[in-house]
């Protein structure tokens, strides 16, 4: 009897054994399911320092003898917000986010090199993404999309004769080209170009158009990403 008491216990602890086991090992996989479902979520968020650097096309303006191409918007770094989303592991959409002013002068006219002012961008992108390598830690992507720049805050002027004025928004396509280098977790290190097309008529107050510039920006980008 008191050998069948004990093998009775054994078989019990050994059972016991076998289903904690059994738990330990589900919870592990769960967690680890969770822990990559983290590392992988569908949700990025990009910080860059970007550099807009315009392309500066511009038309003559014969009443103020200033040549084409001689209207010039600064080169300029401003912070970049990007958020994105993975349909899947190669196709993710990315909205493009910042602010940023801009100073604007005129190279050659009738009274020599100016300052002609500035005015504020906000330029958000859509861009879709093609991600070559979703699983490697060099992951490249490329990206064409929308552009849309809302152009506010313009303070213009042909120095003793004119206040200028810009229209108030530019639609034009966007293409991109990039990289992630995955870093440990959810982190990452990204650099990023795109090319946008953007453009304005230049008018004075009674709405008479003088010129058309074109930024059309190489948009030069670097900073981190989370992935979530």
């Amino acid at each position: 009897m008191a050998s069948a008491t004990v093998d009775n216990k054994e078989t019990k602890t050994v059972k016991t054994i076998q289903k904690m086991g059994r738990i330990a090992l589900a919870a592990t996989c769960l967690l680890s399911g969770a822990a990559l479902h983290a590392e992988e979520g569908p949700w990025m968020i990009r910080a860059r320092a970007l550099l807009i650097d315009p392309d500066n096309k511009s038309d003559a303006i014969p009443s103020l003898a200033v040549p084409s191409n001689a209207v010039e918007v600064d080169s300029r770094w401003v912070p970049e917000l990007d958020i994105s989303y993975f349909f899947n592991k190669n196709i993710a959409a990315e909205l493009v986010l910042a602010y940023t002013k801009l100073d604007v002068k005129v190279n050659d006219s009738a009274i020599g090199a100016f300052n002609a002012g500035s005015f504020y961008a906000l330029p958000p992108s859509l861009l879709l993404q093609w991600h070559f390598l979703p699983d490697g830690g060099i992951r490249p992507y490329v990206g064409a999309g929308i552009n849309y720049t809302h152009i506010s805050r313009v303070k213009l002027s042909v120095p003793g004769v004119l206040p200028l004025y810009l229209d108030s928004s530019s639609v034009g396509p966007a293409l991109q080209a990039g990289v992630d280098f995955k870093l440990d977790g959810p982190w990452s290190l990204n650099f990023d170009i795109k090319k946008a097309w953007i453009e304005s008529d230049v008018r004075t107050g009674a709405g008479v158009r003088v010129s058309k510039v074109k930024l059309d920006p190489m948009l030069i980008g670097i900073g981190v990403g989370y992935r979530f």
